[in-house]
């Protein structure tokens, strides 16, 4: 068995002339493989073995952002030619990626992100399918009739199969389906515990600064007209209802949902959606996961 790592005659042991690589002080065969970590573990949940799903859309370099938002910038602060060590600084809003809203987000004097209990982000759950084209809303009818049905204390997962389009794109952030006040009363009227969908927003994007005024969009209005031969304002009057509706009753929202919610469609799993403690945090970014118990 090796004996205890020592820094003595250390240029003559690792070759340093000669070295590609050297990773602090620490001889290079005391290291582990890189796949090492890359490796698939056991997963157990209060004893029991479990599939875990992964329903988080990636972040980094590029990552698709709402109209007005700027852009993520992700600098180098250490890196291993400098310090041995990687370490970056992040600059971006937490309204990015899969995330979750704090109710303080759309309406002031509501809880900041860290206020809120823990048990309101895991628990039972359900993932429903509920497909929609260019501008469709699901509707109370809609979630009326989903299967498996949406039950009080449920954390609700909405597929519209958006989420195949996330990405630096029009058709993503604009023409996108969604709920509208309709909904958001529907929730609570159900009593669920939270609500993700699989698209840009918790509203759909025409209730959204997209095209509430003064809009991001504006052309979108006299697209609006051009297809449905309605006025845009007439069947969107107000501005991110279901944001309001819901996050003021306390179900909270999860926006951009992704990676692999097509494996887990139609069925009842357990979700865990936490959040950074964020100390008076507007929301955070989050790694929404569900969970299986084997058969």
């Amino acid at each position: 068995m090796p004996g205890k790592p020592s820094c003595e005659n250390i240029e003559a042991r690792e070759d340093l002339g000669k070295s590609v690589y050297m990773h602090g002080m620490l001889p290079r065969e005391y290291l582990g493989k890189y796949e090492d970590s890359l490796e698939e573990v056991e997963a157990e949940v209060l004893g029991r073995s479990v599939k875990v799903y992964d329903l988080t859309q990636g972040f980094g370099y590029g990552t698709p952002l709402w109209p007005y938002f700027d852009d993520v910038k992700i600098e180098r602060m250490h890196y291993h030619s400098r310090s041995r060590v990687l370490s970056q600084v992040l600059t971006h809003t937490m309204h990015v990626g899969t995330h979750i809203d704090a109710p303080v987000h759309v309406e002031e004097d509501y809880p900041y992100i860290d206020q809120i209990p823990l048990t309101r982000f895991i628990g039972k759950g359900v993932v429903v399918d509920i497909p929609k084209e260019k501008w469709g809303i699901v509707t109370p009818y809609d979630l009326e009739r989903a299967e498996p049905s949406i039950e009080p204390g449920d954390i609700v997962i909405v597929h519209t199969g958006w989420h195949r389009f996330y990405g630096d794109n029009i058709k993503y952030y604009v023409y996108a389906p969604g709920f509208y006040k309709e909904a958001g009363e529907w929730f609570v009227k159900r009593g669920v515990k939270l609500v993700g969908t699989d698209t840009q927003a918790m509203d759909h994007p025409l209730g959204t600064r997209i095209a509430q005024p003064p809009p991001l969009v504006p052309w979108v209005l006299e697209e609006y007209k051009k297809e449905t031969g309605r006025d845009l304002y007439a069947d969107f009057p107000y501005w991110e209802p279901c944001h309001r509706i819901l996050y003021t009753h306390g179900i909270l929202g999860i926006e951009n949902v992704g990676g692999d919610v097509d494996k887990v469609l139609g069925k009842r799993v357990t979700i865990i959606a936490l959040p950074l403690k964020w100390y008076k945090g507007d929301g955070s970014m989050i790694r929404l996961i569900a969970i299986e118990e084997k058969r």
